[in-house]
């Protein structure tokens, strides 16, 4: 998989606090992460900050508002940064989105063409906000998808589980983390 890249989006310290079930996400995704490292895929994360004052944010947009009104994604606030289980390692590339998808107000589609990457692998939280936005936006412009279903997580455990089994499948490969990392594993 030489032109494939992981994403790891909105593993932040807030979002992980809401969303983690203590089902082992983090050391999943960890693992992951060590998995795409060892086979050479490039690992790129992806968080969601908005600007002090809130100038991008429409009363239009529900979602980005309650995200507001509840305090998260707020420039230079700790709950920000990604999440120290899983944070970056120098040289790692950290995409800033001000948007559900990772493609929305980010250089992330410059990132990837500059790379030559066709490929993405598909990891974080929410499934059903980021995961299934940048599953969309990655459709549209041609990439190879795979989701690790277990290395995404949702606050909805039916809602996630629907998506990965039955949406999902249609547009990408589903796997679990374990088994990509065979899958990806230098022979």
């Amino acid at each position: 998989m030489p032109n494939s890249a992981l994403l790891v989006m909105d593993v932040q310290r807030d979002v992980v606090a809401i969303a983690d079930d203590g089902s082992g996400y983090l050391p999943r995704l960890r693992g992951a992460i060590d998995g795409a490292r060892v086979a050479g895929i490039p690992v790129i994360y992806v968080v969601m900050v908005l600007r002090p004052g809130d100038p991008q944010v429409s009363p239009r947009n529900k979602v980005i508002t309650n995200a507001v009104r509840a305090g998260l994604f707020t420039e230079g606030a700790p709950g920000t940064d990604i999440h120290p289980d899983v944070a970056p390692q120098p040289g790692d590339v950290v995409v800033t989105k001000r948007r559900g998808s990772a493609f929305s107000g980010s250089d992330l589609d410059l990132v990837l063409r500059a790379r030559d990457i066709d490929s993405l692998v598909l990891t974080g939280i929410a499934t059903s906000a980021v995961v299934l936005s940048t599953l969309w936006r990655a459709i549209d412009l041609d990439f190879g998808l795979t989701v690790l279903a277990d290395a995404c997580l949702d606050t909805d455990a039916e809602v996630h589980q629907m998506l990965t089994e039955k949406l999902f499948p249609q547009w990408a490969d589903v796997l679990a983390v374990e088994d990509w990392i065979k899958a990806v594993a230098p022979q």
